[in-house]
């Protein structure tokens, strides 16, 4: 094992094996990596959360990360559309590729398969994509040697909060240790995925930032809804006391309206009105609050999913709900790409770095959907293709189907056969058609066959119009030769049809044709008459 010394990962990070098989940033509720969390988003108002954003992107985003968190837990809207997208990548079908047929390649491949088809990883694989929300994830790989080769054995979730990224470019990820310091990363540990919503730094990426503006104004709005919904169609108290009673005596008025139910009370002079005023636009106060809630969450569907049909009922029905899922899908296909990549990169590239010392030529994972292919129209197609020449292989096309080779004991089905009592009752009727060869005897038998059949003027003239036919063929035959054969000449000089024909035109301008202007006239003249002498044989 001396050439695991000294190794490097993918980014070019020293890896320690003593880290590899410990969890080194495990939470510990008194130390830096704690569990508990504040509630930056309690009391927000639009200053609070500038400031919040401004420290972020000052290399401190604690408090953004919380907020992050916070958004989640309290807007079932935008938790459901965000964990319907994560979910929607972890339920995806898993691949693995070797890099070749090599039987070494095959081996890797086999043994990364082995990996993915874990029961813990659909979970494992929703936590890494706590970065679609945040911006960025960290995953800790949790190595196991008691076998004597490296293979991972877990992928643990850790907080973002817990690390900070280089503060010279912001993008080089951070961990800090048990000081609060920050360090970087050791190789081969984590797998750092980062899910852009917008381009720019990774902790101004992601789709949280965003939503934190309408969460805010959407929190106002539910805010006063509840105010309003609570004092709905309660009656209005007021008090009223007259010009000569004291503080006391106000005091004590006040308390008692505002005893009786509710906050709607006041007091005033007796000499005093109140007066309410209506809005008179037709809109009520309820369908304003709600309006205006529902329209927050279409933005943040249409920022999570990209569309809205899918999560919001709105007009336009099963059509547009069809295309907005195209649209969900697009950004489905995106995310699976984005995952595949990243695990390639910090899982399956180090792995393959510990246990066979390689840099180049890793199994490949890929996740996503399986093609869906229109299998009627390839039946159809080649259907069409096979008789005029096309080769296809059974196996892909049982691929294809979804078919697999029959067994040898396996019943096969097949085009069924005439049976006696699929044959037409006048049996008579059916005659096989002559072999070419035997033209001149059926002439010759249908002349002296006294079939009643044949006596009718439609046989006499399939007869005529079949041996006219025959001997313009022949007629023609020596001359179609040769014209077939200097096409063929032609054909093989030639580069292309336009280039042919050019050919052939200057040999029949120039009388070095085997075609010539007259003999086509003519075979144009004696088709014009075996025509006409065809549509009159018929129509006796």
């Amino acid at each position: 094992m001396a050439y695991y010394q000294g190794i490097t990962d993918q980014h070019g990070r020293k890896i320690e094996k003593a880290l590899l098989t410990e969890e080194i940033s495990a939470a510990t509720i008194t130390g830096v990596r704690s569990p508990l969390t504040g509630y930056p988003a309690d009391g927000l108002n639009p200053e609070r959360l500038a400031t919040i954003l401004k420290e972020a992107d000052n290399a401190n985003p604690l408090r953004f990360l919380e907020l992050a968190e916070t958004l989640e837990e309290r807007d079932p809207h935008y938790a459901g559309v965000l964990g319907t997208r994560k979910r929607s990548v972890c339920q995806l079908e898993i691949s693995v590729e070797p890099a070749s047929d090599d039987p070494l390649h095959i081996e890797q491949a086999d043994l990364v398969s082995q990996f993915l088809k874990r029961d813990e990883l659909q979970d494992e694989m929703f936590n890494i994509l706590d970065a679609v929300g945040k911006g960025y994830s960290f995953t800790e790989i949790i190595w196991d040697y008691s076998e004597k080769q490296w293979t991972p054995v877990k992928l643990e979730y850790r907080d973002p909060r817990w690390f900070r990224f280089d503060r010279v470019d912001g993008q080089a990820p951070m961990q800090l240790d048990e000081h609060g310091q920050e360090m970087p990363l050791p190789g081969a540990k984590y797998i750092f995925n980062v899910m852009r919503a917008k381009s720019g730094l990774p902790v101004r990426s992601g789709i949280a930032r965003i939503v934190s503006w309408s969460w805010m104004f959407k929190m106002f709005t539910l805010r006063d809804w509840a105010i309003f919904t609570q004092n709905y169609g309660q009656p209005v108290r007021i008090g009223k006391y007259g010009q000569g009673a004291t503080a006391e005596d106000r005091r004590t008025l006040f308390r008692a309206v505002a005893n009786i139910a509710g906050d709607c009370a006041a007091i005033i002079p007796d000499t005093m009105e109140m007066e309410f005023v209506e809005n008179k636009t037709g809109a009520t106060s309820l369908d304003l609050y709600l309006t205006r809630a529902n329209w927050f969450d279409q933005q943040n569907s249409k920022v999570v999913l990209g569309q809205t049909a899918t999560t919001d009922a709105i007009a336009g029905g099963h059509a547009v709900g069809q295309e907005h899922r195209q649209v969900q899908e697009d950004i489905e296909r995106a995310d699976a790409k984005a995952l595949s990549g990243i695990i390639n990169r910090d899982l399956i590239a180090p792995w393959m770095k510990l246990q066979f010392n390689q840099d180049q030529d890793n199994p490949n994972v890929k996740i996503g959907r399986a093609e869906v292919k229109d299998v009627k129209m390839i039946v159809g197609a080649v259907k069409e293709l096979v008789p005029l020449g096309m080769k296809v292989g059974q196996n892909q096309m049982r691929d294809i189907v979804g078919l697999g080779a029959p067994n040898d004991d396996d019943e096969l089905l097949g085009a069924p056969e005439n049976s006696e009592d699929d044959l037409p009752e006048d049996r008579e009727a059916i005659e096989l058609p002559p072999e070419p060869d035997d033209r001149d005897d059926e002439v010759d038998a249908l002349a002296a066959k006294p079939d009643k059949q044949q006596n009718t003027p439609g046989s006499v003239a399939n007869s005529i119009t079949g041996q006219i036919g025959d001997a313009a063929g022949e007629a023609a035959r020596p001359d179609i030769d040769r014209i077939l054969s200097e096409i063929r000449e032609l054909m093989q000089s030639a580069g292309s049809l336009d280039e042919v024909r050019a050919m052939m035109e200057s040999r029949i301008v120039a009388g070095d044709s085997a075609i010539s202007l007259a003999d086509l006239e003519i075979a144009m003249k004696d088709a014009m008459l075996l025509a006409e002498l065809t549509g009159r044989a018929a129509m006796r």
